[in-house]
């Protein structure tokens, strides 16, 4: 194969399977906002996705906020600008930082367990089953997770603002010689609703490429346990550039206002 026949095959083979991902996103959609709903697996994919994720994500937050505190204040300190440390990690975390790391830790933790999930569905013939019984595969497998994963990472996101605020807090206050007080004084009065507004925003959209991502390798896996495991990365790969991709285009929206 020349290099012009392997540009073309490679660029096709990407329109086939971003045509597949839109259609497959389109019928997950359709069956998330119609009737009926499975409330039974529904809950279950909120406690799984949300409440499950919660430590993986708060201590990911806290370490964060912690880290950029002090990278702030050093790199502020060649200005002779440390006092704005406060409101640049309320910023980072809220607008940046607290959707897009919840985001990939979802990716790392839900993506691949939905795949992995829906996967062995699929090689074990599950799936065929379902459709033997009646029962549409995307508004049992693919609607409750896709909604799940929408209500909850705004959830996480904004526990995650909060302990990624505090995390920046406790080493402003016990390492760096901040006052506690002006420090949440300063935080509270730079912050504006949007900035926290965008970032839930941020999450809900992410929520949706994570769960999307996972349901659609793991419901197209093929090639037994070889495949499932396949299917299992390519998810989490594909989430996590995904999020990074949608994370670019909504900050040129966001800032654009």
């Amino acid at each position: 194969m020349n290099p012009v026949q392997a540009v073309g095959r490679s660029t096709l083979g990407l329109l086939r399977t971003a045509g597949s991902v839109a259609i497959f996103a389109g019928r997950g959609v359709a069956a998330s906002v119609s009737t009926p709903w499975f409330g039974g697996q529904m809950a279950r994919q909120v406690v799984s996705i949300g409440y499950l994720s919660l430590p993986v994500v708060g201590l990911t937050a806290v370490f964060t906020g912690a880290a950029l505190a002090l990278n702030i204040y050093t790199g502020g300190g060649r200005f002779n600008a440390e006092q704005i440390m406060p409101q640049i990690v309320a910023l980072g975390i809220t607008r940046e930082l607290g959707p897009v790391l919840a985001a990939l830790m979802l990716a790392g933790r839900v993506s691949a367990a939905i795949a992995a999930e829906i996967g062995a569905m699929r090689a074990t013939e599950q799936i065929d089953a379902l459709h033997t019984l009646s029962t549409d595969p995307f508004r049992y497998l693919v609607a409750p997770r896709l909604i799940a994963a929408v209500l909850t990472l705004p959830l996480l996101t904004a526990v995650a603002d909060t302990i990624g605020v505090a995390g920046g807090f406790l080493v402003a206050t016990q390492t760096l010689g901040f006052s506690g007080p002006l420090y949440v004084q300063n935080t509270w009065n730079f912050l504006t609703s949007w900035d926290i507004q965008s970032g839930l925003i941020k999450a809900a959209v992410f929520g949706f490429i994570v769960a999307l991502m996972g349901a659609y390798h793991g419901y197209n896996a093929s090639g037994g346990a070889r495949g499932v495991g396949r299917a299992t990365t390519h998810a989490v790969v594909s989430a996590a550039i995904l999020v990074f991709a949608a994370d670019y285009i909504l900050t040129s929206i966001f800032t654009a206002k």
